[in-house]
Protein backbone atom coordinates (compact mmCIF):
# COMPACT_ATOMS: atom_id res chain seq x y z
CA UNK A 1 0.00 0.00 0.00
CA UNK A 2 1.05 3.53 -1.18
CA UNK A 3 0.99 5.98 1.70
CA UNK A 4 0.19 9.47 0.05
CA UNK A 5 -1.48 11.19 2.58
CA UNK A 6 -1.64 11.97 6.35
CA UNK A 7 -5.21 10.29 6.64
CA UNK A 8 -3.48 7.28 5.50
CA UNK A 9 -0.56 7.26 7.29
CA UNK A 10 -2.97 7.57 10.34
CA UNK A 11 -4.45 4.67 9.22
CA UNK A 12 -1.59 2.48 8.84
CA UNK A 13 0.14 3.55 12.10
CA UNK A 14 -3.33 3.02 14.14
CA UNK A 15 -2.83 -1.04 12.55
CA UNK A 16 0.64 -0.89 13.94
CA UNK A 17 -0.25 0.10 17.18
CA UNK A 18 -3.04 -2.24 17.65
CA UNK A 19 -1.44 -5.06 17.02
CA UNK A 20 1.94 -3.91 18.83
CA UNK A 21 -0.45 -3.92 21.79
CA UNK A 22 -2.30 -7.16 20.80
CA UNK A 23 1.36 -8.69 20.61
CA UNK A 24 2.48 -7.20 24.33
CA UNK A 25 -0.55 -8.55 25.99
CA UNK A 26 0.34 -12.24 24.79
CA UNK A 27 4.10 -11.67 26.10
CA UNK A 28 2.74 -9.75 29.81
CA UNK A 29 1.69 -13.36 31.15
CA UNK A 30 5.00 -14.63 30.56
CA UNK A 31 6.61 -12.14 32.22
CA UNK A 32 4.67 -11.46 34.79
CA UNK A 33 5.67 -15.49 35.52
CA UNK A 34 9.18 -14.65 35.58
CA UNK A 35 9.19 -11.24 38.12
CA UNK A 36 9.61 -12.74 41.07
CA UNK A 37 8.97 -9.27 43.09
CA UNK A 38 5.44 -9.16 44.48
CA UNK A 39 5.23 -5.15 43.27
CA UNK A 40 6.74 -5.94 40.00
CA UNK A 41 4.19 -9.05 39.20
CA UNK A 42 1.33 -6.62 40.46
CA UNK A 43 2.51 -3.94 37.80
CA UNK A 44 2.44 -6.33 34.76
CA UNK A 45 -0.92 -7.63 36.26
CA UNK A 46 -2.60 -3.93 36.19
CA UNK A 47 -0.98 -3.05 32.88
CA UNK A 48 -2.12 -5.96 30.89
CA UNK A 49 -5.84 -4.89 32.22
CA UNK A 50 -5.03 -1.35 31.10
CA UNK A 51 -3.44 -2.79 27.48
CA UNK A 52 -7.25 -4.59 27.20
CA UNK A 53 -8.48 -1.21 27.14
CA UNK A 54 -6.06 0.14 25.11
CA UNK A 55 -7.03 -2.09 22.75
CA UNK A 56 -10.45 -1.22 23.36
CA UNK A 57 -10.03 1.94 22.65
CA UNK A 58 -8.26 1.05 19.51
CA UNK A 59 -11.28 -0.44 18.17
CA UNK A 60 -13.58 2.89 19.05
CA UNK A 61 -10.73 4.51 16.96
CA UNK A 62 -10.92 2.64 13.95
CA UNK A 63 -14.86 2.96 14.73
CA UNK A 64 -14.83 6.69 14.49
CA UNK A 65 -12.70 6.94 11.35
CA UNK A 66 -14.98 4.32 9.61
CA UNK A 67 -12.39 1.45 9.58
CA UNK A 68 -11.99 -2.55 10.36
CA UNK A 69 -10.29 -2.91 13.47
CA UNK A 70 -7.37 -5.15 12.24
CA UNK A 71 -3.78 -5.00 12.72
CA UNK A 72 -0.86 -4.86 10.82
CA UNK A 73 2.29 -6.93 11.63
CA UNK A 74 4.66 -3.93 14.02
CA UNK A 75 8.00 -5.30 13.71
CA UNK A 76 9.31 -3.13 16.04
CA UNK A 77 6.93 -4.94 18.52
CA UNK A 78 7.71 -8.19 17.32
CA UNK A 79 11.31 -7.38 17.60
CA UNK A 80 11.14 -5.82 21.54
CA UNK A 81 9.08 -9.04 22.42
CA UNK A 82 11.88 -11.34 20.09
CA UNK A 83 14.43 -9.69 22.70
CA UNK A 84 12.54 -10.12 25.79
CA UNK A 85 12.07 -13.66 25.45
CA UNK A 86 15.57 -14.17 24.52
CA UNK A 87 16.58 -12.39 27.68
CA UNK A 88 14.47 -14.28 29.55
CA UNK A 89 16.24 -17.03 28.61
CA UNK A 90 19.65 -16.21 29.18
CA UNK A 91 18.90 -14.77 32.72
CA UNK A 92 19.17 -17.21 35.86
CA UNK A 93 18.91 -14.67 39.03
CA UNK A 94 15.80 -13.93 40.11
CA UNK A 95 16.62 -10.40 41.15
CA UNK A 96 18.67 -9.77 37.65
CA UNK A 97 15.56 -11.05 35.63
CA UNK A 98 13.24 -8.37 37.63
CA UNK A 99 16.25 -5.65 36.49
CA UNK A 100 15.67 -6.60 33.55
CA UNK A 101 11.61 -7.08 33.38
CA UNK A 102 11.65 -3.77 33.97
CA UNK A 103 13.90 -2.53 31.21
CA UNK A 104 11.90 -4.81 28.81
CA UNK A 105 8.95 -3.67 29.86
CA UNK A 106 9.79 0.13 29.65
CA UNK A 107 11.12 -0.24 25.94
CA UNK A 108 8.06 -1.42 25.06
CA UNK A 109 6.37 1.26 27.31
CA UNK A 110 8.75 4.37 24.84
CA UNK A 111 7.61 2.86 21.97
CA UNK A 112 4.29 3.00 22.51
CA UNK A 113 4.54 6.49 23.99
CA UNK A 114 6.03 7.50 20.77
CA UNK A 115 3.27 6.10 18.71
CA UNK A 116 0.41 7.09 20.57
CA UNK A 117 2.20 10.52 20.86
CA UNK A 118 2.41 10.41 17.05
CA UNK A 119 -1.54 9.56 16.56
CA UNK A 120 -2.59 12.19 18.92
CA UNK A 121 -0.76 15.06 17.10
CA UNK A 122 -2.26 13.97 13.86
CA UNK A 123 -5.44 13.05 15.05
CA UNK A 124 -6.22 16.83 15.96
CA UNK A 125 -4.53 17.68 12.72
CA UNK A 126 -6.68 15.95 10.67
CA UNK A 127 -9.50 17.31 12.89
CA UNK A 128 -10.50 14.03 14.85
CA UNK A 129 -10.91 15.24 18.50
CA UNK A 130 -12.86 12.36 19.90
CA UNK A 131 -10.03 10.06 18.49
CA UNK A 132 -7.31 12.30 19.59
CA UNK A 133 -9.03 12.24 23.42
CA UNK A 134 -9.17 8.49 23.17
CA UNK A 135 -6.05 8.24 21.95
CA UNK A 136 -4.47 10.63 24.50
CA UNK A 137 -6.20 8.95 27.48
CA UNK A 138 -3.87 5.73 26.16
CA UNK A 139 -0.91 8.17 26.00
CA UNK A 140 -1.26 9.34 29.73
CA UNK A 141 -1.97 5.60 30.66
CA UNK A 142 1.34 4.64 28.71
CA UNK A 143 3.31 7.56 30.50
CA UNK A 144 2.09 6.45 34.26
CA UNK A 145 3.26 2.80 33.43
CA UNK A 146 6.55 4.10 32.25
CA UNK A 147 7.39 6.56 35.55
CA UNK A 148 5.68 3.28 37.91
CA UNK A 149 8.45 1.18 36.46
CA UNK A 150 11.19 3.58 36.71
CA UNK A 151 10.21 4.21 40.48
CA UNK A 152 10.01 0.52 41.12
CA UNK A 153 13.95 0.15 39.41
CA UNK A 154 15.38 3.09 41.33
CA UNK A 155 13.32 2.37 44.33
CA UNK A 156 14.95 -0.89 45.05
CA UNK A 157 14.72 -3.46 42.66
CA UNK A 158 18.30 -2.03 40.62
CA UNK A 159 20.01 -1.87 43.88
CA UNK A 160 19.11 -5.44 45.13
CA UNK A 161 20.12 -6.49 41.62
CA UNK A 162 23.66 -5.09 41.79
CA UNK A 163 23.90 -6.50 45.01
Amino acid sequence: MTISKLDELFLHTLKDVLYAERKILKAFPKMERQATDPKLKAAFLSHREETEEHVVRLEEVFELIGKPARGAKCDAMVGLVEETESMMAEIEDSETMDAALISLAQAVEHYEIARYGTLVAWAKQLGNQKAADLLKTTLDEEYAADKGFTKMAEGRLNAVAAA
